[in-house]
């Protein structure tokens, strides 16, 4: 069995996630996107979509991407 990183269960069906260089155990995919998934610049909240970058922010949405003062940026096209 292998511990996961974020909540240090023990657990027989953890799985491990390579991003960018960086890996993690973790024992569920809520564990996983509380340690990996990127967080919006404006109001912190973790990102799982494909989110909204602009001038080298990323952002969960156009509105939060606006208010930091990234200009022409939409959730949809």
């Amino acid at each position: 069995m292998a511990t996961c990183d974020t909540c240090g269960n023990d657990y027989d069906k953890t799985f491990t996630i390579n991003k960018a260089g960086e890996t993690g155990t973790f024992d569920s995919f809520e564990c996983a996107v509380h340690a990996m998934a990127p967080v919006c610049a404006h109001c912190g909240c973790r990102i799982l979509g494909h989110g909204v970058e602009g001038g080298g922010e990323i952002y969960c949405c156009a509105h939060c991407a606006r208010h930091s003062g990234q200009e022409g940026v939409a959730d949809r096209a």
